[in-house]
């Protein structure tokens, strides 16, 4: 009896102290728990193929960066797909928006500008990538507009335009793929050139590591101004510790995939370059999808959690009815969240059709279902006023990772497609099961 009492007590003790550190550190345990999940996937895929095929291909660079630059596309749209499931609203049309969008890019560089600029034009890659974002945010206005001044369901607005936006993108290609793009504008797809090296890498590390270090310090600074909780300082710097850690491990994977021996003696007789007899190692570094991903997700946070435009969206999420009563104009603000889903799609379909180096009209068929998985999966909340970037972000690599994984594993497209839609069941499930602990 007295050794249970102990036992019981002990296991009380640590259940405290694992409390007492995620309330010191303020860490998001959703989120660690999606990390979990996440290192778990990646393990199972490769130790899997480690047993079966001797040898495990999933926990290599090269996949890891390939997976990167593959979750960039999904990525960007899942950021404003969070946005629009905040507010109780739903986008089917972000897949067909892409295809569409990328379609009208490679219409402007194969056949529209060329003949007016010359071919190879600076400007030609920059008229195109804002006519495609600018394309993608028209649509979705008009589609915000239907939906918050029409008062038609978001499901069939989005529904009508997933099927109007696909048969466009075709009559405009007139069923044809569209290629090659520009030159310049296939770099922001990612491949060899489309990186930024080991330096650039190096350089965007660091500048990740000041900008951690400038939000601790400056997260405590207002914290004491305006007289709230202080983190204890050992908690500030295992945060500052983990955040450095991660960025600087990421760029030590980037930098170790090195450009195949192909593309390095092409570079090499290109630019003069004697190449040793052990081989010239050139690193990728970080790729510029990847670069664009995160710059969307800064722009994002900022926007969500920085201005009024953010408390709105979480305001008309929570309660709709008391946000247009506290004065939000609701209608308008749904215009502009579509908006700016149709932009972040219009710049998706840059990334994807960069890294194609073509456009066809069957660009990002099924993406709005990954995009909404994602968004879910990473915590937002259908029934909304609940979701993050990041969360989403996360569940955009979730959702890549179980596809690059089933691939490598050898699964045909029909046991992908199982898997898919039962993670994103499971994940809405374990959402409910999530809230009702939490009330």
């Amino acid at each position: 009896m007295s050794d249970a009492t102990t036992a019981a007590s002990g296991r009380d003790q640590q259940g405290g102290a694992v409390a007492r550190f995620f309330r010191a550190t303020e860490i998001d345990t959703r989120l660690l728990g999606m990390c979990g999940a996440l290192l778990a996937i990646w393990l199972g895929f490769h130790f899997y193929g480690y047993f079966v095929n001797g040898f495990g291909a999933f926990l290599t660079p090269r996949n890891l960066w390939n997976l990167s630059v593959q979750t960039s596309s999904i990525g960007i749209m899942a950021t404003g797909m969070v946005l629009v499931i905040v507010t109780r609203n739903i986008d089917l049309s972000v897949g067909s928006l892409l295809g569409f969008c990328a379609t009208i890019m490679g219409v402007l560089q194969v056949y529209g500008l060329p003949p007016i600029l010359g071919l190879g034009h600076p400007l030609i890659w920059i008229i195109a990538v804002v006519t495609g974002m600018a394309t993608g945010c028209l649509i979705g206005a008009f589609h915000g507009w239907l939906i918050g001044y029409r008062k038609i369901p978001a499901f069939i607005v989005t529904l009508g335009g997933l099927l109007v936006w696909r048969g466009s993108a075709f009559l405009v290609a007139r069923g044809e793929t569209i290629s090659p793009v520009d030159s310049t504008f296939a770099l922001l797809g990612g491949g060899p050139y489309g990186a930024v090296g080991a330096t650039g890498s190096w350089i965007v590390g660091l500048l990740g590591c000041l900008g951690i270090l400038f939000l601790i310090v400056n997260g405590r600074r207002q914290r004491r101004k305006f007289q709230f909780p202080l983190r204890p300082v050992w908690a500030e710097w295992f945060l500052a510790a983990l955040g450095c850690g991660l960025i600087l491990g990421a760029v030590l994977l980037v930098n170790s995939y090195p450009w195949p021996r192909g593309i390095v003696a092409q570079y090499a007789e290109a630019n003069g370059i004697e190449v040793p007899e052990g081989g010239l190692f050139i690193s990728h570094g970080f790729a510029i999808p990847v670069l664009i991903l995160l710059a969307v997700a800064i722009v994002m946070t900022f926007i969500t959690t920085r201005t009024r435009f953010g408390r709105y969206v979480y305001a008309m999420g929570g309660n709709p009815d008391a946000a247009e009563l506290a004065g939000i104009n609701t209608r308008l603000m749904t215009v502009k969240i579509f908006a700016l889903m149709g932009t972040l799609a219009g710049l998706s379909a840059v990334v994807a059709s960069a890294r194609l180096n073509s456009a066809t009209n069957a660009l990002g068929t099924l993406d709005e279902l990954y995009v909404i998985a994602a968004a879910v999966i990473g915590g937002t909340s259908l029934a909304g006023g609940i979701g993050t970037i990041y969360g989403a972000i996360l569940g955009a690599l979730v959702m890549q990772s179980l596809q690059t994984g089933m691939v490598l594993i050898g699964f045909d497209a029909a046991i992908q497609q199982i898997v898919v839609g039962t993670v994103l069941v499971v994940a809405v499930y374990l959402d409910i099961l999530y809230r009702r602990r939490s009330k």
